[in-house]
């Protein structure tokens, strides 16, 4: 005997879908609203959400966005009545959808949005379902889409986004271009997001597959790669020593910050002082103003040493974000550290 669900959601959409497939989108999306609102108002969450997820997808394979998306926020709606948690079948509805949208005008868009907002306030992550983020992230590189792309495969933080980003900030260089500024575009999100797993999975990554292309980027005075610490089992740790300081910068900031035990590890605080020293005292990107800012909080973050006190305060920043509808200055937030982390003996797991 089928489920009460599929019982009551065959018998609207049996009034539904025969509208799509007859040329009458327009009728079809509206008996579509009707029958889910009632089943929503009648607590009936499973059968709304049924109809309306099969209802949107008729209608965007038909071309339909517009009323196609009208019906995939409603499904989100229903979803927050029901309380409906971040699962494999909650997102998959989502993800086929949003595929189905297209790139083309604002629609897709509108859903993501809204996605991710919904997982975000029902689920354990902040900025949202890592998942979601990854798939969205993923879907539009593969549509060429880089721009578009990095900052979902930035906040999807997990071992595969960070491998995509490499992969895509890879196509994204010109063959003779600068790499460096796509170096840190990965790494310091990714660490200032306390994520040293995603941080060191881009950077290996995005080094060897840019070597692997450019081979005049490899240092003629140390073509091998260059072990660093104890390589954890089935996992060799080392570094590749380029002719880009900046890439270097990034591969050494990485292992550093693995490394780091908060204040509790003098010695791997003094060697990320000079470390971040040598590189600015060379001047180029890592002693770029916005790059020593982001560097800054990442001491903080992971060494517990305090910013310098110019950067505490900007008052012509405070009185521009004041006049255009900014909030307030406000108190110097608590300092944000992480907690030191035990003392292991295959560095670099996360």
């Amino acid at each position: 005997m089928p489920p009460a669900r599929a019982t009551s959601s065959a018998r609207a959409l049996e009034a539904i879908l025969p509208l799509i497939a007859s040329g009458q989108p327009y009728e079809a999306h509206q008996k579509a609203r009707t029958f889910a609102s009632r089943y929503n108002k009648s607590k009936q969450h499973d059968t709304a959400i049924d109809v309306l997820f099969q209802s949107a997808r008729e209608l965007l394979k038909v071309g339909q966005q517009g009323s196609g998306t009208d019906l995939t926020t409603f499904l989100l709606d229903v979803y927050e009545s029901k309380g409906e948690t971040v699962n494999d079948e909650s997102r998959g509805r989502l993800t086929q959808l949003i595929a189905l949208a297209g790139p083309s005008g604002s629609w897709r868009k509108t859903i993501i949005d809204k996605a991710i907002a919904w997982s975000a306030k029902v689920g354990p992550h902040p900025a949202g379902d890592p998942d979601l983020h990854h798939y969205v992230g993923e879907l539009l590189y593969k549509e060429g889409n880089f721009a578009a792309a990095e900052p979902y495969l930035l906040a999807a933080g997990k071992r595969d986004s960070a491998r995509v980003l490499a992969e895509m900030f890879v196509e994204w260089t010109n063959p003779d271009g600068p790499v460096g500024p796509f170096a840190l575009r990965g790494t310091i999100p990714y660490l200032q997001n306390g994520n040293i797993l995603a941080a060191r999975t881009f950077i290996n990554h995005f080094v060897s597959q840019l070597t692997t292309r450019r081979s005049s980027l490899l240092s003629p005075h140390q073509p091998s790669p260059i072990p660093v610490g104890k390589p954890a089992e089935g996992e060799q740790d080392e570094i590749i020593f380029t002719t880009d300081s900046t890439l270097n910068f990034a591969q050494l900031a990485v292992r550093a910050c693995q490394r780091a035990q908060g204040d509790k590890n003098k010695i791997m605080r003094e060697a990320w002082v000079r470390l971040c020293g040598t590189y600015q005292s060379k001047g180029g990107l890592v002693a770029n103003r916005e790059v020593r800012k982001a560097l800054s909080e990442i001491a903080e973050l992971y060494f517990a040493i305090p910013p310098p006190r110019g950067q505490q305060a900007n008052p012509l920043g405070d009185m521009i974000s004041a006049m255009f509808g900014g909030a307030p200055p406000t108190a110097a937030p608590s300092r944000r550290v992480l907690a030191p982390a035990p003392p292991t003996s295959t560095p670099g797991l996360d």
